[in-house]
């Protein structure tokens, strides 16, 4: 059985002594010291901690680990997460958890310290001392969550303190949409834009941004009106690639209206013609439907920022191009589609994230299915 001692080291500092790790051949465990600091009642509670995950088998070698120095090293080079995922763990790691969080020591975390800094993100964790939205502070926990299960598995901690501290509750919004008349009013005004076509395909099928803009023409079926969604330009600080969709839902057929395809007509004519220009012949199954002017790739981020100064330019309703997508669920939705249906088309992972995204409109149909069998129940005169 193990055994341990408190020993007093300061005014409120403690070394705890205890038997710890796998024993030898002679069945005797290497001796560990850790300080800890507190009350002795704490430290008795955290001696006591150690003993049971020495009893279970779970306990770990003490280390001087910082979180900081601990993310940095996991989010160099993950093979297991995608570039943009780790451009973007990069960020909020640097930015929102090791100022600060980095100077402790990765095994002294405790759940407390992560509840008080969850706080301190959304009262000024922003640029220049502004609130965080619930949201990015979820996203940041989410980070620091994913890196402790890590550590966990590679037993460099006994524990995920994370596991214990919900993520904020993010308030339920509606999305941005178009309305029906603003659709009709900015298919109006892009006529002759070099966007008219993406943003009429993009409304027309909900496809993502970097689905588009990975899209190449072999994966268009004019004929049979059906565009298969196969992969998806992803943009990083390192440049451009094609990657496959996250899930198995993301690889998808979408049926595509006879606007749609009257569009994508047109626009094969002129891209056509714009190759013979540039001397670059027809276009092969493996071009790209959207590129740029010069047929090479059109940058997701770069697609947004047009996309936002042609809004400016022209007057346009005030959205992300995103929102393009939400409105073509939304107009599923409108016409009484299920929600498993409307998940396939816009390759959700599942029917549950659809209806996160858009309950607010499933719950319009479903007052209006109420209705329905209220009317239908009525006793008849």
């Amino acid at each position: 059985m193990s055994a341990g001692s408190i020993t007093r080291r300061g005014a409120h500092s403690w070394r705890l002594k205890y038997e710890g790790g796998e024993p030898d051949p002679t069945g005797k465990r290497k001796t560990r010291y850790v300080t800890f600091r507190g009350t002795k009642r704490e430290a008795q509670v955290e001696l006591t901690r150690l003993l049971d995950e020495v009893r279970a088998g779970t306990s770990v070698e003490p280390s001087k680990l910082t979180i900081a120095d601990y993310l940095r090293g996991w989010l160099g080079s993950d093979p297991d997460l995608a570039p943009k995922t780790l451009e973007r763990y990069r960020q909020l790691a640097e930015q929102q958890i090791i100022p600060h969080l980095g100077g402790i020591a990765l095994q002294k975390l405790r759940p407390a310290q992560v509840h008080d800094w969850l706080g301190v993100l959304l009262k000024g964790g922003g640029k220049g001392g502004r609130p965080l939205s619930a949201r990015t502070v979820g996203h940041a926990r989410r980070v620091l969550h994913r890196g402790l299960e890590r550590a966990l598995r590679l037993e460099i901690i006994s524990r995920n303190v994370a596991r214990a501290v919900p993520a904020p509750k993010v308030n339920a919004t509606e999305v941005d949409i178009l309305s029906a008349e603003q659709i009709g009013d900015v298919l109006h005004k892009l006529n002759g834009n070099p966007l008219y076509p993406i943003v009429v395909f993009a409304l027309g099928t909900g496809m993502r941004r970097g689905e588009i803009c990975g899209l190449a023409w072999g994966a268009v079926d004019l004929d049979k009106a059906l565009v298969r969604v196969e992969r998806s330009m992803e943009e990083t600080a390192a440049g451009l690639r094609f990657k496959p969709p996250k899930t198995r839902a993301g690889r998808r057929s979408v049926s595509l209206p006879p606007n749609v395809v009257d569009v994508l007509r047109a626009h094969r004519r002129d891209q056509m013609a714009q190759r013979l220009l540039l001397g670059l012949g027809r276009a092969g199954t493996d071009d790209l439907v959207f590129p740029l002017a010069d047929a090479s790739p059109y940058p997701p981020d770069k697609l947004s920022r047009d996309w936002g100064n042609v809004v400016r330019s022209r007057s346009l309703p005030k959205v992300s191009f995103h929102a393009l997508r939400h409105t073509h669920a939304s107009a599923l939705i409108a016409a009484g589609l299920d929600v498993v249906s409307v998940s396939k088309r816009i390759g959700h992972a599942s029917p549950a994230v659809t209806l996160t995204i858009y309950a607010h409109l499933f719950q319009s149909k479903d007052d209006m299915a109420a209705a329905a069998i209220e009317a239908a129940m009525r006793p008849r005169r």
